[in-house]
């Protein structure tokens, strides 16, 4: 015996109901409006054929199932010695106050026939289930019983993607060694950790390794080194200016420390004050500028110089990076000299427009050069594809000529 037989069994013999009526509520109609099929449907053929045709009509209704589960539910019933009786009735596509008056004089009319003493109902949502108290007017109810589907679509679609994605994750190296390397790194260290009583150690170590995989992964360092690292003269240009640039931006910082008022750095004052002051922050900036915008143009001259060795097409871009951090670097001079000597903001307009202004006339000038590159190579294949037409004809014009002679 099924779970949901066992509770329609249950509520019928706790109640005092000898004929029993099974109805299945279908409010909106679609039995109606989608069949055709004129409700009420009393009896087990008549209930299997309106749940066939309307499962014909529309196989993602619910409604047929609906139909099919309180046929199974009066065979149960039938199997256990009750008098029953199925049927399905319906409201209008509206729902509303219509659709409730509608099923209350269907429930009426069948109860007039068949005289039952108690109803179970079987729908497939609350909207059906609504109806209840209409039905009790005319019908004590016994048992209601909802339908509810196992398997739909979108359930089964997901299933379908989450399974293919867990495959990946546990088979695919390029992504096992990240989802699962990393992790069972952790756990493994934790484990030790409890072992040996080194919590606290291996818990910073734990989250430094985290964090350090989520960066690399995020800024894609590791396939950025996986290229840099290639046997190439561009591989290792673009090694060497990328390491020479890290040393130089790392040296920015003690030198924008040297560059700091010692009488400012000896003040007996905490962090926070110290942090907060902007004589200090921008003697920091004003000595480590130098050293960390030669460290960032030596990163982007490696991309140029590779890509220009390489023959990679895209000289216009590489040459305005360089350009544009240049631009920029008399705009963050007076920042920092609005910082040091109190000057005013608006004197940091002058060097912005200069640097906007240099920026957007060698942009002009790569971008009309790139341009017109393009368009003598457009002509360039035109004019070769005229040729390759005109010897074509060529050859084809001789041997008419021959035919002739």
């Amino acid at each position: 015996m099924s779970q949901r037989a066992g509770k329609v069994e249950k509520d019928v013999s706790s109640s005092s109901a000898s004929k029993l009526l099974v109805v299945c509520v279908d409010r909106d109609n679609d039995v109606g409006e989608k069949a055709g099929i004129e409700t009420p449907v009393i009896g087990r053929d008549s209930c299997i054929e309106a749940a066939q045709r309307l499962a014909l009509e529309d196989p993602e209704d619910a409604d047929s199932n609906s139909i099919f589960a309180a046929i199974k539910t009066y065979e149960d019933l039938i199997s256990k010695g009750y008098t029953v009786e199925v049927v399905t009735v319906a409201g209008v596509k509206n729902r509303g106050v219509q659709a409730d008056e509608k099923i209350l004089a269907e429930i009426k009319k069948i109860q007039s026939e068949f005289g039952a003493n108690g109803a179970v109902i079987v729908s497939d949502g609350e909207d059906d289930e609504s109806v209840i108290p209409v039905i009790q007017n005319a019908l004590p109810v016994v048992s209601v019983q909802r339908v509810v589907m196992k398997v739909s679509r979108s359930v089964e679609y997901s299933y379908a993607v989450l399974g293919k994605y867990l495959k990946t994750i546990a088979y695919d190296s390029r992504y096992s060694k990240f989802f699962l390397g990393v992790p069972g790194i952790l756990l493994l260290m934790a484990g030790i950790a409890t072992v040996f009583n080194f919590t606290e150690i291996i818990f910073a170590a734990v989250i430094s390794i985290l964090g350090g995989a989520f960066l690399i992964r995020a800024f894609d360092i590791d396939r950025a080194w996986a290229s840099l690292s290639k046997p190439t003269p561009m591989g290792f240009i673009r090694i060497f200016t990328m390491v020479t640039g890290i040393i130089l931006i790392m040296s920015s910082i003690p030198a924008g420390i040297g560059a700091v008022d010692e009488n400012l750095l000896e003040l007996d004052t905490d962090i926070v004050a110290k942090v907060s002051d902007k004589v200090l922050i921008g003697q920091f900036i004003s000595g480590a500028l130098p050293i960390l915008w030669i460290g960032l143009g030596a990163i982007l001259a490696g991309s140029l110089l590779s890509n220009l060795i390489g023959g990679t097409p895209r000289h216009t871009v590489d040459i305005l990076r360089p350009v544009v951090l240049v631009a920029i670097y008399p705009t963050a001079y007076q920042f920092t000299n609005i910082m040091i000597h109190d000057e005013s903001s608006f004197t940091l307009i002058p060097p912005l427009l200069v640097g906007l202004a240099v920026t957007l006339a060698i942009a002009s000038v790569l971008f009309k050069k790139y341009r017109r590159r393009r368009t003598d190579k457009d002509a360039a294949a035109a004019d070769a594809d005229e040729d390759d037409g005109g010897s074509s004809g060529d050859a084809e014009t001789e041997p008419s000529k021959e035919r002739q002679l």
